[in-house]
């Protein structure tokens, strides 16, 4: 690593991983409406003037923690075989980011329970959350770009989101619960997608049947 991208390139001199992850372990331990940016500076061991040059505000040290593991996905996706299906290339991808926000669970947990509390916190999240599955979608070698691509993104976002809370609650070792979870949901919107991109035609009745229920 370089001393730009170790001090996150703006010349503050600031270990961010090391004020990441103290603003993580703080968020665990007294969740995060009570964390300030003083505590975490004095918990990364950085003075305030200098945080304040790198991370203004806390939803930039969370913005940072998010770009942190999407640039971990997309550094492990970068050899992936993209001639897999797409739904076996967004379960992985999707997997893998789980596996990455494992270790911060309680973390994200106390986060996500102050979103729900300040909806101001909660826009820059969903911002956030955008921009992540955006990449998510390009490491899948699937398009964000145009109006198919914000149909694409928008449908990651809550397949993501649905899936975040079953894996909050996943207390299997290996997280099957969650595994279930998103396969569950890509599958259910697959067919849909196919329709829209024009892979298939929609399916159509036989003999001049009304439509039903499956």
């Amino acid at each position: 690593m370089t001393q730009a991208q170790h001090s996150g390139g703006n010349g503050t001199g600031i270990d961010t991983d090391r004020v990441i992850d103290a603003a993580m372990e703080l968020a665990a331990q007294k969740g995060w409406e009570q964390v300030s940016l003083l505590d975490i500076a004095q918990k990364a061991g950085v003075p305030l003037s200098r945080l304040y040059g790198r991370f203004p505000g806390k939803q930039e040290v969370l913005a940072a923690f998010s770009h942190r593991v999407d640039e971990a996905v997309l550094a492990e996706q970068a050899g992936e075989d993209l001639e897999e299906p797409a739904r076996d290339r967004l379960f992985d991808i999707l997997m893998l980011r789980f596996d990455h926000l494992q270790p911060h669970r309680e973390s994200i947990r106390n986060i996500l329970d102050a979103y729900r509390r300040d909806p101001l916190l909660a826009l820059g999240g969903l911002r956030q959350l955008h921009r992540s599955m955006r990449w998510m979608l390009e490491a899948a070698n699937l398009s964000s770009s145009g109006l198919r691509g914000e149909l694409r993104v928008e449908a990651l976002c809550a397949i993501y989101a649905a899936t975040l809370r079953t894996w909050l609650e996943d207390d299997s070792a290996d997280m099957a619960k969650t595994m279930a979870s998103l396969d569950g949901l890509l599958r259910r919107i697959e067919r849909p997608a196919a329709v829209l991109e024009g892979l298939r035609p929609a399916r159509r009745e036989s003999h001049g049947t009304a439509p039903h229920d499956a």
